[in-house]
């Protein structure tokens, strides 16, 4: 399948995009955001990216390793700042962009574990050169362990029944494949709810701890505010409700600012405000969920950063 971009003219739109603007994209996949961004900068602008994956690294080079206006290095946005203190761009940056979650070419992958609809080795690490697989996890993490991550992170009702299998098996051989953790999540299912695989929440909740994407994402969105220069543009798009809590809160607390306590004299005023919401959460166009089913859940959220 053709990678294609989620809610690439909304993106592009929502940046605001100066030619010869600085821009950072936080999470380079293979290049489509990255590419129409490089359209709108001229010969001045400048556009630098991150990427956990190292596929990721691989494609940019070959995409991108002529162009000059281009930087992109290995690494989680988590560590945002450092990075941008490096290039010496902290405070100049004209737009974030964020696009959370697996990307196709991870899913499309069986070598990378990510899919339930094959048959791969257990991994699931975006970053499979560093860190422990789902495999290694899964043979040596407590049964309640288990089971708080799949209900905190997949929200899975039967989240107990399949920890306690999982502990169960692997006294006799650990779980290796996907197809594997798949077998023993239907078994440990009592019912199954329509149209959605009973893996679904499982390979989902594994997948955000092993990855630590929520807390990654927590820490990012200070970073981003901070390196981003006035007027600068924060762009996120997530794929569920976890993810979009955390960037709406974030967004709507530093556009509300500080309040001031009740009963002073002074109404309407809220100090240290460093957003503005630019528009409301926007999702994809029917036409494009039509092309791209796997766009159908996303939501985009921007905000500006004030003077």
């Amino acid at each position: 399948m053709e990678h294609q971009p989620v809610m690439l003219e909304s993106v592009i739109a929502a940046l605001n995009i100066k030619p010869d603007g600085v821009y950072l994209d936080g999470t380079f996949g293979r290049g489509g955001h990255a590419a129409a961004v490089l359209k709108g900068l001229s010969a001045a602008g400048r556009l630098y990216a991150l990427d956990r994956d190292p596929a990721a690294i691989s494609e940019a080079e070959q995409q991108f390793s002529q162009d000059k206006r281009f930087t992109i290095r290995h690494g989680s946005f988590e560590t945002l700042m450092q990075f941008c203190e490096e290039w010496k761009i902290e405070g100049r940056i004209n737009g974030v962009l964020l696009d959370l979650g697996v990307s196709s070419p991870q899913l499309d992958d069986p070598a990378r574990g990510f899919s339930f609809q094959s048959d791969s080795p257990l991994d699931m690490r975006m970053d499979n050169s560093a860190g422990l697989s789902a495999r290694e996890w899964l043979a040596s993490a407590a049964e309640q362990e288990i089971a708080d991550v799949l209900w905190q992170y997949g929200e899975e009702r039967y989240a107990r029944r399949i920890a306690k299998r999982i502990v169960h098996q692997r006294i006799e051989q650990p779980l290796k494949t996907t197809a594997e953790l798949v077998q023993l999540i239907t078994e440990a299912s009592p019912r199954m709810q329509r149209h959605k695989h009973p893996a679904t929440r499982s390979f989902q909740a594994i997948r955000i701890f092993i990855n630590r994407e929520l807390e990654a994402l927590k820490n990012v969105l200070p970073q981003a505010v901070s390196v981003m220069a006035p007027a600068g543009r924060l762009a996120i798009i997530s794929f569920h409700s976890l993810e979009d809590r955390i960037v709406k809160r974030f967004m709507r607390e530093q556009a509300a600012g500080d309040r001031l306590p009740r009963g002073l004299p002074v109404k309407g005023y809220a100090a240290n405000r460093r957003l503005k919401l630019i528009g409301r959460a926007q999702k994809p166009l029917t036409e494009e969920v039509k092309q791209n089913p796997r766009a159908r859940s996303a939501v985009l959220r921007v905000a500006e950063k004030l003077q």
